[in-house]
């Protein structure tokens, strides 16, 4: 059996030390070969059965990964497109409670309703901040500027205390850390930071009851009998979560498949004891050179304050990482070694 070290070499390439995966993961080399694959089956004129078949695998798969029945995974192409199906299903005057700064896709289709009571905090007090009439709470399971992981089981009990529902962004955790989506209403991911694939895929988890949301961005793609749902009105929409769907982005599909085969080889706990490893790596070389990262404990996202100038200087030095908000922001996964950390811990003692 291929050990963890050994998978990972036999799928990765990189040509930087690139240290930027909350921004964009590095695709692996089978992923690369079957968007090649792909667009060949398009280029040459033969059937695409097999892209629609990778659909319905990476419906599975994700399906595993969260802990759910495949019936409740929807699939699109954004989270902001599936915030804005949550959103349009409140009632006018709803209290949504979210984190201050977190990301925009998780929060902006709840203020353009115009009509919904948006009520921000720090995420620390998220949970305590859950109040009789608190409709919906909605929060990133880990911060994207700055890794911070909220406290999930207590935003649960929380909003259960209160009558409200959850909605957890899993994009900057989905891959490192275990996803226990049947703990939440309402959840979703992208595809192409932490799962490895490419743009233009994204996963919703709903209720088995469907939580009171309406398929308004229902297609072809949304009927029970796809195929037979091409014109006119669909006449039966799919009883299962495939009713929100969004037509799939078949190459995208074709390579995420093999993306998510690769995370299930490994293992997620294993993916995640590495990334923090080299975190927590990063971190104590910050020490040694006086310097403190925002806290963000248990996350491999480490972001250190003002250093984000220094960007460019690592870009130019082969270092990929980002600058947020005036802060240096590195983020550690699979691909990722001890001599990645030390490269950028050398660059910036320079």
């Amino acid at each position: 059996m291929d050990t963890f070290e050994s998978l990972v070499r036999a799928e990765f390439t990189p040509k930087t030390t690139y240290l930027n995966t909350a921004s964009n993961g590095l695709l692996p080399a089978r992923t690369v070969a079957a968007l090649h694959e792909a667009a060949l089956l398009r280029a040459e004129g033969r059937p695409l059965t097999p892209l629609y078949e990778d659909v319905e695998a990476c419906r599975t798969a994700y399906a595993r990964l969260a802990g759910v029945p495949v019936d409740r995974v929807a699939l699109g192409a954004s989270v902001a497109a599936h915030t804005g199906l949550i959103a349009a299903s409140l009632p006018a005057g709803a209290e949504v409670l979210t984190a201050e700064d977190d990301f925009t896709s998780v929060l902006n289709p709840f203020h353009v309703r115009g009509d919904l009571k948006v009520r921000a905090v720090p995420l620390e007090r998220i949970a305590e901040s859950v109040r009789p009439g608190t409709a919906l709470v909605a929060v990133s399971a880990a911060q994207s500027a700055d890794g911070r992981v909220a406290d999930l089981p207590a935003l649960r009990a929380a909003a259960r205390a209160h009558g409200a529902r959850t909605y957890v962004d899993f994009s900057q955790a989905a891959g490192w850390l275990s996803t226990d989506a049947d703990a939440h209403d309402f959840s979703a991911a992208v595809s192409f930071k932490w799962l490895l694939g490419p743009h233009g895929a994204a996963f919703l988890v709903v209720p088995e009851d469907f939580g009171g949301l309406s398929p308004i961005l229902a297609g072809w793609v949304a009927g029970e009998r796809p195929w037979d749902s091409c014109y006119g009105p669909v006449s039966e929409l799919a009883r299962s979560a495939r009713r929100f769907d969004l037509t799939p982005a078949l190459f995208s599909y074709a390579g995420l498949r093999r993306s998510l085969e690769l995370i299930e080889e490994l293992g997620v706990a294993a993916i995640g004891a590495h990334d923090l490893a080299l975190a927590d790596r990063f971190r104590a070389g910050l020490a040694a050179l006086g310097r403190e990262p925002l806290p963000a404990p248990g996350s491999p996202i480490v972001s250190v304050p003002r250093l984000g100038s220094r960007q460019g200087e690592l870009a130019a030095a082969g270092v990929q990482v980002s600058d947020r908000s005036g802060n240096l922001r590195a983020a550690f996964h699979l691909y990722n070694t001890p001599a990645d950390v030390d490269r950028l811990l050398d660059v910036l003692s320079g």
